[in-house]
């Protein structure tokens, strides 16, 4: 189980939006551990997190599913109240792909749902891939699993090398503006500390800086061929349920990638929330999580 150095390094405001005790996991012949979460009873739900958040973004959903499903919410090595070693080769898709892939196995789990957000998109879609026979319904959150030659300015800044390690992990200038951005309602004081918490310094601010780095924008990238994968693979999903939940106020994951998600499967269930930001479900509540709920609870 997290140690209480873990959970107990966190604000009291945000420990009473996160009230859950984790556990941890360290994938075989490696050294660090990932935390995630593992609460409540019934069918499991995967709910893999994106780029600068931590499981502490879909702690909602978790309280109001954990009283009929499973709720597992891992953080990603580098990412919340997992380990945050300083090898950037630890950081690349395939290999956020292959902890996951373990975490899953090490569970044991007959057959799981899948919710997905930003880089959880990939991560989460290259897992299931690797599970098509337990995978169940997929619920599909401001993402993408596909190339796209789409970037925003603020973001392609913070790929520059040199410039964009010394603004993300020297003055937080990923982490923080998100708390800003990413969201078009706004934040409470305790959820942007929630949001922050664990990215308070140059060293555990390098996975958000690797994520960064990672996003495969040509053939010559290093997660590019991953990706390609992933995209190629999206196919053998169109036999399983879909929801898509959209915030439209996203700058990053725009209109375009929600259409391009309706037309890779136009069957499935799709919400566009107009005054919705990235964080679609920080600013859709509580519609969002009833659809949520609601979807997942179907035989």
């Amino acid at each position: 189980m997290v140690t209480a150095s873990r959970t107990g390094s966190l604000p009291e405001a945000v420990r009473a939006l996160y009230p859950f005790q984790g556990s941890l996991f360290t994938p075989e012949g490696k050294e660090h551990a990932l935390h995630y979460l593992d609460e409540g009873k019934g069918e499991a739900v995967l709910m893999v997190h994106g780029n600068p958040t931590w499981s502490f973004y879909y702690r909602d959903l978790v309280n109001r599913l954990r009283s009929s499903h499973r709720c597992i919410v891992p953080d990603h090595l580098g990412c919340g109240l997992s380990d945050k070693p300083q090898d950037d080769s630890l950081y690349h898709l395939e290999a956020h792909i292959d902890r996951l892939d373990q975490l899953i196995r090490s569970l044991e789990l007959p057959f799981f749902h899948l919710v997905v957000h930003d880089w959880g998109g990939p991560i989460g879609l290259g897992v299931a891939l690797r599970h098509l026979d337990k995978l169940k319904r997929i619920v599909i959150l401001n993402t993408s699993g596909f190339r796209s030659n789409r970037i925003p300015l603020r973001i392609n800044i913070c790929r520059t090398p040199g410039v964009g390690r010394w603004v993300i992990r020297r003055l937080n200038g990923f982490a923080g503006p998100a708390t800003v951005m990413a969201t078009a309602k706004g934040l409470t004081p305790a959820a942007k500390a929630g949001y922050l918490a664990p990215y308070n310094d140059w060293n555990n601010r390098i996975a958000i800086h690797q994520f960064v780095k990672d996003i495969p924008m040509d053939e010559g990238h290093h997660s590019y061929p991953t990706l390609v994968t992933i995209e190629k693979g999206l196919e053998q999903l169109t036999d399983k349920p879909m929801q898509i939940q959209w915030g439209g106020k996203d700058f990053c994951f725009d209109r375009t990638f929600y259409r391009e998600w309706i037309r890779r499967f136009p069957n499935a269930e799709a919400t566009y929330y107009d005054a919705a930001g990235h964080y679609v479900l920080e600013d859709a509540q509580p519609e969002v999580l009833d659809r949520i709920a609601d979807f997942l609870s179907r035989n």
